[in-house]
């Protein structure tokens, strides 16, 4: 039973005992606020099909109890379709983990470290595609005898693919490492085989330092490798914009052109301020955006924050629905289409931020902004005292706003957003009416 005072998320997330700096997760499980598993299997009807609409508000006030939350997120990031029954999502579910199952077969036969319960973590092959000699290196890459195995010649997709094993490996082992969940290699191996896949399934993107922050919740919500794949891959269907750069921009960047355009508008003064100090092109908030503020908040409230992004339908930029369409089995995906047809989005399975936009009809240029960017500026709000009055270089800004990891309220910072978020329309709408006056 849960207490009236509501049970922490940290006891079901529970942390390393050495880890003493840890900041503690407000977020509270709270009967009649939270999400409870009898709330959620009432939504459904018996043939499976499930009203989300009932679910929604109890998400948005008091969040998804963590028993039940890697099921509920399969839903949220668009895993599957709430007008499904139970037989169709079974099927699907069984379609996806065979396919899972063949890419990890693929990527095993061009580097046995997959699936083998290894991480690398040190570069196994050069540029040109030959394999590097050092001994650690060998012992990673299961060689025999001291050999390395003799391959033909490899394509360039392969050899890049190859270069980003290691990284994908570093960056794995950092990973919410304060956690006793993380102390299982298996769980560690997971992380990696999950990340090296998708590396190879998704070419243009590949693999990118944040990644791993933003796989790892599915690997600790849900039991199963495929269904956390799957998971993380509809979560990258909306987030992979973030992570493509070229040489003249870096994939985050409109979203910090919005910041910036937001925070000119509800906050000119510290927008001068950061303007004066350099830093006009907050690139201070690159990882807030790139990795949805999972540093920023503990494990548990930074999940909270994401349920509250999902709901309000905006979690990032560059959303591609049809980027993994050509894997999938076209009988299932023809079923799926012709199904949705007659199916049409009432306005009570909308999120808020998007009932929002759809009320204020406003189309502007950067129109729909992402929530994650009134996020930002509502952190920012926050500390525009503090910021103005004690920042003189950009050192100071990354400082004061590093200094807040672990003591932000994921609750309160939703709530801001959503009032800045209305504050930018109508200003905005006042600026647009007020120049168009002008002409």
């Amino acid at each position: 039973m849960w207490r009236d005072t509501g049970v922490s998320a940290d006891d079901f997330y529970t942390v390393r005992a050495e880890c003493e700096d840890v900041p503690k997760t407000r977020f509270k499980i709270k009967a009649g606020k939270t999400l409870s598993a009898r709330r959620w299997h009432a939504a459904f009807s018996p043939e499976g099909y499930l009203d989300i609409g009932k679910t929604l508000t109890r998400i948005q006030r008091g969040g998804i109890h963590p028993l039940i939350r890697g099921e509920v997120w399969e839903f949220l990031l668009g895993c599957y379709d709430p007008m499904s029954t139970f037989d169709e999502r079974d099927q699907l579910r069984q379609h996806r983990r065979q396919q899972y199952a063949r890419w990890k077969e693929e990527c095993r036969d061009m580097d046995s470290a997959v699936g083998s319960g290894r991480i690398i973590t040190a570069p196994i092959i050069t540029e040109d595609g030959v394999p590097i000699q050092d001994p650690i290196v060998l012992l990673e890459a299961n060689t025999k005898n001291g050999e390395p195995k003799v391959n033909a010649p490899l394509d360039k997709k392969v050899i890049q693919w190859k270069l980003t094993l290691h990284q994908i490996g570093l960056d794995v082992v950092r990973t919410d490492r304060t956690l006793v969940f993380y102390e299982k290699q298996q769980n560690l191996s997971k992380l990696w085989d999950i990340l090296a896949v998708y590396a190879w399934i998704d070419k243009d993107v590949g693999y990118c330092q944040g990644m791993s922050d933003l796989c790892s919740p599915m690997i600790v919500l849900l039991d199963d490798e495929a269904d956390a794949f799957w998971c993380f891959e509809r979560l990258m269907r909306r987030l992979r914009g973030n992570f493509r750069c070229t040489e003249r921009s870096v994939g985050v960047e409109n979203q910090l052109q919005s910041l910036a355009s937001v925070t000119q508008v509800i906050d000119p003064k510290l927008h001068q301020h950061l303007e004066a100090l350099g830093g006009g092109d907050y690139l201070f908030a690159f990882r807030m955006l790139m990795v949805l503020f999972r540093r920023e908040f503990s494990f548990g409230d930074s999940l909270f924050l994401w349920e509250v992004i999902i709901l309000w339908n905006d979690v990032g930029s560059g959303v591609r629905p049809d980027i993994f369409s050509m894997y999938e089995d076209p009988d299932h995906s023809n079923e799926r289409n012709e199904g949705s047809k007659a199916k049409v989005k009432s306005s009570r399975q909308f999120g808020k931020f998007e009932r929002e936009n759809m009320r204020n009809k406003l189309k502007t240029p950067e129109s729909p902004l992402p929530i994650s960017v009134f996020l930002v500026a509502s952190v920012l709000k926050h500390k525009s005292s503090k910021l103005l009055h004690e920042a003189r270089g950009l050192d100071d800004v990354i400082k004061i706003l590093n200094d807040m990891t672990g003591n932000l309220d994921a609750k309160k910072a939703c709530s801001g957003a959503m009032k800045l978020h209305k504050k930018y329309l109508k200003k905005f709408s006042h600026l647009r009416w007020k120049k168009a006056s002008c002409l």
